[in-house]
């Protein structure tokens, strides 16, 4: 049987904005409304099965409607920029989806569809029309039935001309006229004043149409009699509005839309550019085809000649260890691969690393004096720590290189630099060793082979990265900066921090008395028990017996999402223990029981794995676990902090923390005067930009005045918009947009910078930080307004943003340096955000609590001083 589905782009696009959280990939492009839109498409191909699709958009802002009424749609807010910048994405998602698309000037998108579901319907089609405007039912007909979502789009209302019936009591064609009396606000559609859908619907009850209800005015009485007489036009001009027009002329015919699904490598290609993980992991669509290799000589080093290995290696010799797993510290090696000058190919079984006959190896390995070339020193120095074999000596770090000459790729794969690069080919890992449960180390002839090419292509790499390197200005960068602080990494990471298992194990039972009686009160006011947990069953006692608002629904029932319970707050406090309720849940999981897991036993400590090589503003993320992201907000989380204490007995915790480090460097990006003074002054930036801004005395500046301050300084440095701003502050978008006014109007300075860095931008096609660190910009040029807004942004903030962690990653890298140096037995142990968090003896407190900040303080010199925070204790929490 023939399918054909037509979606209003447009509306689904705006539905799945707000109804999902703002999402972005590394490289900060916001994909919410994409994600919601892919979603909704692979539910709708798995589900109805089309043979026919259509994605409609609107071309433009004029339609012919604007002819006869020029405030049509006059009164809807401008389109937030972080979904404006999402248009291209969908278009192209859908194409990548092998769906048609179209749009046509002069016409929208409810117009195409009203045109295709009368050419369907005259052929015998069954359609379906997914949309969240309520205009596209009077489209409804035998074969045609309307998809309306409801408040989010992973839910709709099916609508076929019975539905209708039963719930407006109306037939499809009356949708126009119950819209020419009562309007629609968000098209800017009159209707008659005072009339809602309720006095419509009764109307048309009894006159069944607005030309019927116009002329039987006379037999209606009080009021509404003179609005109806008065406003006949209105109504008339309105049902004229609100009536789709079947009739474009469109030169796209119904068997141009056929389809017959998408291709898995373009689609999938697709979901890596978008970051969509969840989504390549589920459909299996992570790999692609297998490549074709070129032939490559290999030895197989075998336990007799194992001894004499390293006499081959003369010179700069690649060498390729495969760390097996992502968690380096507790991974496998399976294989090392060398690569000489010469061109000769080895590889050494990882059974060989530990037998006697390779202690030649080992030492070779661990040789300061023996350069080598590896794909990610930080990573194969962790795998190869927790195996007993130390690694030193590395000259050149191909993947370091590859990810500072292009920051905006999120990944940096051996088989993509093959590619990038035009040389030899290598085949993906997952191809080599499948993948999930399917993943197995290969035989020897074929993993030594892989291997080979690997260490073959590191050393072909290295002269081409290098001359890039220096055409591009990173020499410092990479050589003073992002090199040696991968053994900076390294080395905080086998050191580990210690945490207090029997504190964790405490401060969870704290935890649980606490929560048990929050569940208690909860209880309590609920007049019943229940599972918290259950979805189900708590709509059942917010909506059903307490009686709040519903504001959105399921296919299961009620929504009791986080968006939904903050907004209930208001109306009954036990929303809000509810909320309290889940925060205290999830400390008690992720980060208690969570942390609990991540102890290491032979070193009582944790042992994160920082990733340098993915944010595009190079700042770098944590994981395994996760300790950037233990929530302060709550006491509770707070106290987690408690139990991270030094490693050694009667030695303490220090940590340094940048303050404002980012506006600091906006300030002398942008050269502001006023900014400047405030720093230099050492005065609050937040009451300093609120006396501006306001116009009034430091006395005078109140706490909510220095709050939407702070906002707009730091929604400033993220390229913030009206709406964002809008959002943060609770307040309507115009106020947003005349609050970013006033403060450029202000700070002259930060509003001159803004727009010299986008010129710059469109002249270079990138921005840098004040190390030179590349944020390339390709669609700074872009004819597409959407494209072109989200690349302004970018380059607005990521001199700012990179700049600042620039300026902690030379900290660290100088005070391992500054240490080293005075011998002293302090160690650094992590990095969060702008702080650096450190062990040390009691009889070097004094020491460190000078060097570190003088470090700190000094690792760049700007046009204001860099202000560092220090303090102490016995745990990480006293040292805040």
């Amino acid at each position: 049987m023939e399918k054909l589905i037509l979606i209003d782009g447009n509306s689904i696009a705006y539905r799945a904005f707000f109804a999902l959280p703002l999402l972005s990939n590394s490289s900060g492009l916001h994909t919410n409304a994409v994600f919601g839109f892919t979603t909704m498409l692979l539910k709708l191909i798995e589900e109805q099965k089309p043979t026919h699709f259509l994605v409609a958009f609107d071309a433009g802002k004029a339609t012919f409607r604007h002819e006869g009424y020029k405030e049509y749609k006059g009164g809807r807010e401008k389109t937030p920029p972080e979904l404006s910048e999402q248009f291209p994405l969908i278009k192209e998602l859908i194409q990548s989806f092998s769906i048609n698309q179209y749009e046509l000037a002069g016409y929208e998108a409810d117009d195409i569809i009203g045109t295709m579901t009368r050419m369907a319907d005259e052929r015998g089609l069954d359609v379906i029309v997914v949309s969240g405007d309520k205009d596209m039912l009077q489209l409804a007909s035998d074969r045609v039935t309307i998809a309306l979502t409801r408040k989010g789009i992973s839910e709709v209302d099916l609508y076929t001309p019975q539905a209708i019936q039963d719930k407006y009591g109306l037939v499809p064609k009356q949708i126009i006229d119950l819209k020419g009396l009562m309007g629609d606000a968000s098209d800017n559609i009159p209707g008659i004043p005072g009339v809602g859908e309720k006095t419509a619907l009764k109307l048309l009850h009894q006159y069944s149409s607005v030309e019927e209800v116009l002329a039987k005015a006379d037999e209606i009485t009080g009021k509404m009699q003179e609005k109806i007489k008065q406003h006949a036009d209105d109504a008339r001009m309105s049902k004229e509005l609100a009536t789709i027009f079947r009739e474009v002329p469109m030169e796209l015919q119904l068997d141009e839309l056929s389809y017959n699904g998408y291709e898995g490598p373009t689609l999938g290609a697709m979901f890596r550019k978008l970051e969509f993980k969840s989504l390549l992991e589920k459909m299996d669509l992570s790999g692609g085809e297998p490549a074709v290799e070129t032939s490559i000589e290999v030895e197989i080093v075998g336990r007799e000649s194992l001894a004499a290995l390293t006499d081959a290696f003369t010179g700069v010799t690649a060498v390729h260890i495969e760390v097996i797993g992502e968690n380096p510290h507790v991974s496998e090696i399976i294989g090392l691969a060398f690569s000489t000058a010469e061109g000769a190919n080895r590889f050494v079984p990882a059974e060989l690393l530990h037998i006697p006959e390779a202690g030649r190896l080992r030492d070779w390995l661990a040789d300061d004096n023996a350069p080598k070339i590896v794909y990610d020193m930080h990573r194969t120095e962790v795998g190869l720590h927790w195996k007993g074999v130390p690694l030193r000596g590395v000259s050149f770090d191909v993947l370091i290189a590859a990810y500072l000459l292009d920051p905006t790729e999120s990944t940096h794969t051996l088989s993509e630099l093959a590619g990038r690069y035009k040389l030899p080919v290598i085949a993906l890992d997952e191809n080599v060793y499948g993948k999930g449960a399917k993943f197995k180390v290969p035989e020897a002839d074929v993993l030594s082979k892989h291997l080979a090419r690997k260490a073959d292509l590191l050393r072909r790499l290295v002269p081409v990265l290098q001359d890039e390197l220096d055409n591009n200005e990173m020499h410092r960068l990479y050589y003073e900066l992002e090199f040696p602080l991968a053994r900076v990494l390294a080395s905080m990471e086998k050191q580990g921090i210690r945490a207090n298992a029997d504190g964790l194990k405490q401060l969870g039972g704290e935890l649980g008395q606490t929560i048990e009686k929050l569940v208690d009160g909860i209880y309590k006011a609920a007049g019943s028990e229940f599972n918290l947990n259950s979805p189900k069953q708590l709509g059942e006692i917010l909506f059903d017996k307490l009686g709040l608002p519903v504001v959105k629904k399921t296919k299961t029932g009620y929504s009791t999402d986080a968006e939904v319970l903050e907004k209930l707050a208001p109306y009954n406090e036990v929303v809000s223990s509810i909320l309290i309720y889940r925060q205290l849940a999830k400390l008690q999981s992720t980060y208690v029981e969570g942390l609990l897991k991540e102890i290491r036993g032979e070193t009582g400590k944790v042992h994160t794995y920082y990733q340098q090589t993915i944010a595009a503003t190079g700042r770098l993320s944590s994981q395994f676990p996760n300790l950037q992201n233990i929530p302060v907000r709550l006491e509770e989380g707070r106290k987690i902090r408690k139990v991270f204490v030094a490693s050694e007995p009667d030695w303490l915790i220090l940590a340094a923390d940048y303050s404002q480090i980012e506006l600091r460097v906006l300030a002398h990006i942008s050269g502001d005067e006023k900014l400047k003074e405030a720093f230099r002054n050492d005065m609050d930036v937040h009451t300093k930009t609120a006396m501006d801004v306001f116009g009034v005395s430091e006395a005078d500046v109140d706490a909510n005045m220095r709050r939407q301050a702070k906002a707009v300084n730091f929604g400033i440095v993220y390229g913030i918009s009206d709406y964002g701003l809008s959002q943060n502050l609770n307040i309507t978008r115009k106020e947003a947009a005349q609050f970013i006014e006033q403060y450029f109007a202000v700070f002259q300075g930060v509003r001159h910078y803004m727009d010299d860095i986008v010129r710059q931008a469109r002249t270079n096609g990138y921005v840098t930080t004040l190390l030179q660190r590349r944020r390339y910009l390709p669609e700074i040029n872009a004819s597409n307004f959407n494209l072109r807004s989200f690349a302004e942004r970018t380059a607005m903030n990521s001199p700012i943003q990179g700049s600042a962690a620039d300026i902690i990653k030379l900290a660290m890298v100088q005070l391992a340096e500054r240490m080293a140096k005075e011998k002293v037995r302090s160690r650094m142990l992590l990095q969060v955000h702008d702080e650096l968090v450190f062990e040390v003896p009691q009889d070097e407190l004094e020491l460190m609590k000078q060097l570190v900040p003088e470090v700190m303080e000094s690792a760049l010199a700007l046009d204001v001083p860099l202000k560092v925070d220090v303090n102490y204790g016995d745990n990480w929490y006293e040292a805040k």
